[in-house]
């Protein structure tokens, strides 16, 4: 009787650690999200001559939602890698040059130069 009741006091105390756990990470998360939005609407919103120098997706999650992200290199050969929506990704193409609007790690647009 007495291991009966060594194991269920364990077994209680790892779902109260699972579910601390779980909720930490939520929190984490949540507070992650807050903070880079509030880092990104304190920057400036700044426009720059880019050049794409790269293109990918990424799909995650149970439903297959796919995230689409492209890479700028500007003039001083710094790259900046934006995730932005699919209708914008899918007018972009691998070496256009153009103006790149950005506020912090936030794709604004991209101004293709003819």
């Amino acid at each position: 009787m007495f291991w009966g009741d060594v194991i269920f006091g364990l077994g209680n105390i790892f779902i109260g650690a699972v579910f601390i756990f779980v909720f930490g990470m939520l929190i984490w998360r949540i507070s992650s999200s807050i903070r880079k939005n509030s880092k990104n609407n304190a920057s400036p919103i700044l426009t720059v001559p880019a050049q794409i120098v790269a293109k990918r997706t990424e799909v995650r999650g149970e439903h297959s939602r796919t995230w689409y992200y492209s890479t700028f290199e500007v003039e001083s050969g710094d790259r900046m890698e934006f995730e932005m929506p699919g209708n914008e990704y899918g007018l972009l193409a691998e070496d256009d040059l153009g103006l790149l609007t950005f506020q912090g790690t936030r794709f604004q647009s991209f101004e293709r130069k003819n």
